[in-house]
């Protein structure tokens, strides 16, 4: 062999070593989620919520939620509305004060996107003259289930700092990029996320359903403007030992783009500010595990790392694809097969289960299991758009995703 040959299959060993690694942590850690006892409210109304819904140009979907808003099983003089109109051109202001909410109107040329409006209007609140205990967020194309407040309460007097309530979406069955998107939700709030907080281990944040502790947010500021704050925001949650909780049984809806394109765009917004959050984070959370001996940051980093619910699934089945390709032993594949391949058939196998089976634990619709023998499809679109993501990962500039479906909470229910 010549000398780049042994140092590509030198890199073949390590990329088969790293993927198996974290396929069989994923793996083992998933079986946590399998159990969830769903545990009574012990506790009345307290805490004092400001509820934030961050809107732009969002006259087409923003009443449904507020009107959402005005029905939960939470006292009306224990939570406040308001809308952050942010460089609004429409009348979602107006349309908030019609619905009896505040509208706060932001007009900037600079410092343009959610991270910075949720900011901007934190800063208002700390003038306000009402003291509000937690903060909730939420995005204007959201559906809210009517229990969220006196979870995120019951939480919060548990002593609980941050917690991520169910990330749902209000329109799986319009196309099926939307009930691909749909299934990786429900994988996800079952296998990684229930699984984590099972194990005592750090949720992740999703953008929307958060509920924060306002004490604690005035201690550490709200510094996440990037393209995706709630990564951002997560990570520096567990940089200081604290540890996101997750709420099973506090669903938010969202919308999800319908086509293709439009779905690869939000993705890639994404998968941006995920890769700069990994370069400011990923590396101190990764030297702070093995210093303070923490699972919980070691985890945290290894997320950082890659979005790895599709990562994992991309090179496990990768690794399957290339050795029954090449059943015959050679002197290559001695060195390149690492790991055999019964091994990426059976974590292959054990994840595709998991997805149809967490949606049987969390009583998903029928209708959602239509969408399983395309899902392996939209899983290839992942690449390039975390590929694109690599190479653009320096772009802040904030992309507006356009809402249209607007879905009462009384429709999602019936459906």
């Amino acid at each position: 062999m010549g000398f780049w040959n042994v140092v590509l299959d030198g890199a073949f060993v390590v990329m088969q070593a790293l993927t198996g690694l974290i396929g069989v942590y994923q793996v083992v850690l998933s079986v946590f989620g399998l159990i969830h006892r769903k545990k009574p409210l012990q506790f009345q109304p307290h805490k004092r919520f400001a509820v934030l819904v961050a809107a732009h140009n969002e006259s087409q979907v923003i009443s449904p939620l507020l009107e959402n808003l005005k029905r939960l099983d939470y006292p009306k003089s224990l939570y406040d509305v308001y809308v952050i109109a942010d460089n609004c051109t429409d009348n979602t202001a107006e349309i908030a004060r019609q619905h009896g909410v505040i509208a706060a109107e932001r007009k900037t040329e600079k410092d343009r996107g959610k991270g910075y409006a949720i900011r901007w209007m934190l800063e208002r609140l700390k003038e306000s003259e009402t003291a509000y205990d937690a903060v909730v967020m939420f995005d204007a194309d959201n559906l809210v289930g009517t229990n969220f407040l006196r979870v995120m309460n019951e939480w919060l007097l548990k002593g609980k700092k941050v917690i991520q309530g169910y990330l749902d979406i209000k329109n799986p069955y319009d196309s099926w990029v939307t009930i691909s998107m749909a299934i990786s939700y429900w994988y996800t709030n079952r296998m990684w996320q229930l699984a984590r907080y099972n194990l005592g281990l750090s949720c992740a944040l999703g953008g929307t359903g958060l509920c924060i502790d306002m004490p604690l947010l005035q201690r550490l500021g709200w510094e996440a403007t990037g393209l995706t704050e709630d990564v951002e925001f997560g990570a520096k949650c567990v940089s200081h030992g604290i540890y996101p909780v997750w709420a099973h049984d506090a669903k938010v809806y969202d919308e999800k783009p319908i086509s293709l394109i439009a779905s690869m765009r939000q993705r890639l917004r994404w998968m941006q500010g995920h890769f700069n959050c990994a370069q400011q984070y990923m590396f101190p959370l990764l030297a702070a595990s093995f210093a303070e001996r923490s699972l919980a940051k070691l985890d945290a980093a290894i997320y950082l790392f890659q979005p790895m619910r599709f990562l994992i699934l991309f090179f496990t089945g990768f690794m399957l694809l290339f050795q029954v390709s090449n059943p015959t032993p050679n002197a290559l594949s001695q060195v390149t097969e690492l790991l055999p391949t019964w091994f990426w058939a059976a974590v292959n196998i054990f994840i595709l289960v998991q997805m149809p089976l967490g949606m049987l634990l969390d009583r998903i619709h029928w209708k959602g299991y239509l969408g399983l023998p395309l899902f392996p499809f939209f899983m290839v679109t992942w690449f390039p758009v975390t590929l694109t993501a690599l190479f653009t990962r320096h772009n802040r500039v904030w992309k507006h995703t356009t809402h249209t479906r607007a879905i009462s909470f009384d429709d999602l229910r019936i459906r």
